[in-house]
């Protein structure tokens, strides 16, 4: 087996992994602020809590429904965001999103896991799958930065 194949084999039961057994599923306490996202075209919904201790975001729980790739892709991103700060997550979000455009460049190491996800980008309609999560993460920090607990976007 060449090693493009066993990196392809790799990178499909890490998104299994995350699809069947996601990380961060549960209900934060008493959350500053939640957020819905929803893609119309193909059903995907991504249900999001978030807690803020300052810049810092200190939980984080997401639930949803949908394929694979926005179940997985919200899972992965929920264990890198957790504990990091507002600034941080903008700059992970803006890398991921950077990933989604460019399926050639060489994904940045400080995505770990969600390198997984490159392929998706050679595929239009599945980006919008992958991002689904991240765009709802940053409108609820939207939100909180602006004093709103709850917000709901659809993918268009």
């Amino acid at each position: 087996m060449s090693q493009e194949l066993q990196l392809d084999e790799l990178y499909r039961d890490l998104i299994l992994d995350h699809y069947k057994n996601p990380r961060h599923r549960q209900k934060v306490g008493a959350p500053d602020v939640t957020a819905e996202g929803f893609n119309p075209v193909c059903g995907d919904e991504i249900e999001m809590e978030l807690d803020f201790d300052g810049e810092r975001l200190a939980a984080i729980g997401v639930r949803g429904r949908g394929c694979s790739i926005s179940q997985a892709s919200a899972s992965m991103m929920s264990e890198l965001v957790e504990g990091k700060t507002v600034g941080e997550i903008r700059g992970l979000t803006d890398e991921f999103q950077n990933m989604m455009k460019e399926p050639d460049a060489p994904p940045p190491a400080s995505l770990g896991d969600l390198e997984a996800l490159q392929g998706v980008a050679k595929f239009a309609v599945r980006v919008k799958c992958a991002t689904l999560a991240w765009h709802t993460l940053n409108e609820g920090i939207d939100q909180h930065e602006h004093g709103d607990g709850a917000v709901r976007i659809e993918e268009l």
